[in-house]
Order: structure tokens, then sequence, then C-alpha cells
């Protein structure tokens, strides 16, 4: 049973992950280069994350900066960027490619928040799966009478901790973002 235990964790600290991942992506008040790190770049014909053709960094506030490896791919970087769903019109300058990231207005913040909760649902929703998951296969080793139904009573009531113990975080992380977005 513990390999049971052990892999329902992995499966909640995946989701958990993901969710980190996910809100990397989504903007606060001030520039970062992970806003691009799903940006795929056309690059010689094959599709190639931004971050391994070029160098990004954050010029200030509100400007971020891709320097391309190769310059002679300037032009797909910034097709890249544009039919990304950043909304971002880059400028080059024959060398660099500017990114400028307005500031967020009251609604842009809004709609932020609750992009993080829908992301935020996402991953509950793939906790309450592998919590789900491990209750199924303990009712199969019940039924099969490979453990007890005191086992299997103990078993759902660890995979209820499990469950709670990683939806927390999943509402901690939320309230930090949203804390980061709105300030």
């Amino acid at each position: 049973m513990q390999d049971l235990y052990r892999e329902i964790e992995l499966k909640m600290k995946a989701a958990e992950e993901h969710l980190h991942d996910e809100f990397k992506t989504i903007r606060t008040g001030r520039a970062s280069t992970a806003i691009l790190d799903g940006v795929l770049v056309d690059y010689y014909g094959t599709p190639t994350p931004l971050r391994q053709v070029a160098n990004l960094s954050v010029a200030d506030a509100t400007m971020l900066v891709a320097q391309p490896y190769d310059v002679s791919q300037i032009a797909a970087f910034e097709e890249a960027i544009m039919s990304s769903d950043l909304g971002r019109n880059p400028s080059n300058d024959g060398k660099l490619v500017r990114i400028p990231l307005p500031q967020l207005t009251e609604e842009r913040r809004k709609e932020l928040v609750r992009q993080a909760h829908d992301m935020a649902e996402a991953s509950r929703n793939s906790i309450r799966q592998a919590r789900r998951e491990g209750n199924e296969r303990l009712k199969k080793l019940q039924k099969e009478k490979e453990i007890s139904e005191d086992d299997e009573k103990r078993g759902h009531d660890e995979m209820q901790k499990l469950h709670d113990h990683y939806i927390g975080k999943i509402n901690e992380s939320l309230e930090a973002k949203e804390e980061d977005i709105l300030e």
C-alpha cells in the first residue's frame, strides 16, 4: 500500500508543480522572462522554445529584450511573439527584439486573477482525480481480498489527508499569486 500512496502523492505533486509552471506565465506588475516560456520560434523549420535560441533579459519594468543567437532569424522571432497569445507587438533594430509590456489596468488585473483561478481549479481537479484513482484501487485490492476492510478504511483516510494537503498548497499558491497580481 505504501507504493500506492507514493504513486498517488507523485501525481498530486505533479499537479501542484504544473500549476506553479502555469503561474509563471501570468504577468504581474513587473516584467519577467518567464512570460516568454511558452513562445515557440520556427527555427529553421523546427518549433523551438524562444529561450533556447535567444538570450532573454529584462531591460526595465516594462520592457523585455530577446537577443537572437542567429540574427538572420530575427524576423521569425518577431513573428513568433506576435502570433503567441501574449498580445504583444515586438520591434527589432536588426540585433535585438524589444517586447514592450504596458502597465496593467485594473480590468486586466481582474482578468488575470480569473485566469489564475481557472488554472488553480484545473490543478484541484487533477488532485481530486488522483484521490479518486487511489480510492478505486484500494476498493479493488479489498475486493480481491489483498487487504482487509480496516486497511481499506485507513487507506481512504490517507488518500483524504494527501488530498487535503495538496489542495491547501494549491489554495496558498493561488492566494499568493492573486496578491502579486493585484498589488
